[in-house]
């Protein structure tokens, strides 16, 4: 087995996973630490070392909250269960699980990048566990990146000082990560030219962002977005820079700092608890108007200009729903103008009809914003003859006390198949469901299609791409099947209405204040 490798900065060595036909690497360097001088500044080459450097431990996560492991918190129970898990600023760290006996062989590449809402989330999460994935004959490999105010403060002196990449050093840390793998996986056994990056949340968010960038032209092949946001909020939305250099500087002023050179000699965690902690009102997110990212990334979607890679795109059934707002049939009313315009009325015939109470008629109005923003951007996709594009919906029956429904990021545990890791009481059904959907997962990343044969050698159900003709999703219930498309009427009247443009006067007016810095349509 592959257990030593040398990458482009010195000698690795890892380990034997559960399976001793994988091995693991946990820990390698793809950059310099972002400390000191390199705070705010766009990700550097990692520094060469001598010997080998023994890759047995994941790296720290990046600056956030620490773990709390609160068995009364949902996703502290689930996975955050660790509170010594180590933190630092040093946190540009890869992790590699790879199937390779020589390094000759070219297997297929996933790169995964987490959520977390850009301001938490960590690699070494326990469901990331990449062996079963690689047992497929896919190579796993889990990036780090910058978050909060460390991976997205802007600043009128850090444009100056570096007017090329002058902000979203989290999404550049994850580019830099990507184009480390496609230099160096080979010597692991990968296929530089196969790659598949992935993720979840503001994890699927970010690679929405990716795919957007020009500046990642021939990087990847595939693309996954799991519960991105599709082409709604918060995937339709980033702050202007120079909106967000004014936010800077109103941080830079409650630090007491009048320089950034200053700014970078103030310890972390005064840092994040000024930036995070304080109640000041700062948003840390994704930035539009540097070379990296001149539009809101979902108009290069709009507009065709993206990178030309095949796509999957889903979310799971019961995260985040749209609820109408009001105590009363008036408040709901005003609430539908104020939502729906002139098409307010409309909107209200739907939700009264066959309704006696308010009740009825808000569960009436209510959708999976995610779902809408998935389906608005798979029937953008159709309208260009691009990749083929696979669409999913999550909901099989989740169990445990807490009877938390197809909640968001509950695929993970499947996508991954690390079920077992988890303290839910999982059945046979569930492991069933998992170890088909890590199948789908992992023969889309061989050849951008993810059908094929399950483990006794029968076809799994056949997923159809999303088209014009054929909007159907593949439904991960208690196993999976072909849906057809949502025919509920307030569902299809928003559906209808973002794509008229009667609804998305967040997406329009933003649009608008950048289009003159729109890409021109172009094959890339």
């Amino acid at each position: 087995m592959l257990r030593k490798v040398r990458t482009e900065n010195g000698w690795v060595r890892g380990f034997p996973a559960a399976d001793p036909r994988i091995t693991v690497f946990k820990g390698i360097p793809f950059a310099a630490p972002p400390v000191g001088k390199l705070r705010w500044h766009a990700p550097m080459p990692a520094r060469d070392w001598d010997g080998t450097l023994e890759c047995y431990e994941f790296a720290p996560m990046a600056m956030q909250y620490p773990i709390k492991a609160d068995p009364n918190a949902l996703y502290d129970r689930e996975w955050h269960v660790d509170p010594d898990h180590p933190m630092s600023e040093d946190c540009l760290y890869l992790n590699i699980w790879t199937p390779a006996k020589t390094g000759d062989e070219k297997f297929p590449v996933m790169v995964w990048i987490f959520g977390g809402g850009l301001m938490c989330g960590y690699p070494s999460e326990m469901e990331f566990d990449g062996e079963r994935i690689a047992r497929r004959g896919v190579i796993l490999v889990s990036i780090n990146y910058r978050l909060n105010v460390f991976g997205f403060l802007c600043h009128p002196e850090i444009t100056a000082e570096s007017p090329e990449k002058p902000a979203n050093f989290g999404h550049l840390d994850q580019q830099a990560g990507i184009q480390w793998v496609k230099r160096n996986i080979a010597a692991f056994g990968g296929d530089p030219d196969n790659i598949t990056i992935f993720g979840q949340s503001a994890g699927g968010g970010s690679v929405l962002v990716q795919v957007a960038s020009p500046q990642n032209k021939g990087l990847f092949q595939k693309a996954i977005l799991q519960s991105s946001g599709g082409m709604l909020p918060p995937s339709s939305f980033a702050m202007n820079i120079r909106e967000a250099e004014q936010q800077g500087v109103r941080l830079f002023k409650e630090l007491g700092v009048k320089s950034l050179d200053e700014a970078r000699m103030i310890d972390a965690k005064t840092v994040f608890e000024a930036a995070v902690t304080s109640g000041g009102g700062y948003q840390w997110g994704t930035v539009v108007g540097d070379p990296f990212l001149m539009d809101c990334p979902v108009n290069y979607f709009k507009y065709n200009t993206r990178n030309k890679v095949a796509l999957m795109v889903g979310h799971t059934a019961d995260e985040f729903p749209i609820v109408p707002q009001g105590n009363t049939i008036e408040e709901l009313e005003e609430y539908a103008k104020r939502t729906f315009g002139e098409h307010a009325d409309e909107y209200l015939a739907l939700i009264k009809k066959g309704s006696t109470t308010l009740e009825e008629m808000k569960a009436k109005g209510t959708y999976n914003g995610f779902e809408l923003g998935d389906v608005l951007l798979l029937d953008n996709n159709s309208k260009f003859e691009t990749s083929d594009a696979y669409y999913y919906i999550f909901d099989p029956e989740i169990p445990g006390w807490d009877n938390p429904g197809a909640f968001h990021s509950s695929e993970l545990w499947f996508v991954f198949e690390t079920l077992a890791k988890c303290w839910r009481p999982f059945k046979g059904k569930h492991y069933d469901l998992a170890r088909m959907m890590c199948n789908y997962w992992a023969n889309f990343a061989k050849s951008g299609d993810p059908n094929g044969l399950d483990a006794d050698g029968t076809p799994m159900p056949e997923w159809k791409p999303y088209a014009k003709e054929q909007r159907g999703a593949m439904f991960f219930g208690d196993e999976p099947k072909m849906v057809g498309p949502n025919e509920n009427e307030v569902f299809n009247f928003i559906r209808e209405g973002y794509e008229k443009g009667y609804f998305d006067n967040r997406i329009s007016n933003f649009a608008q204040r950048r289009r003159q810095n729109t890409p021109k349509k172009k094959d890339n």
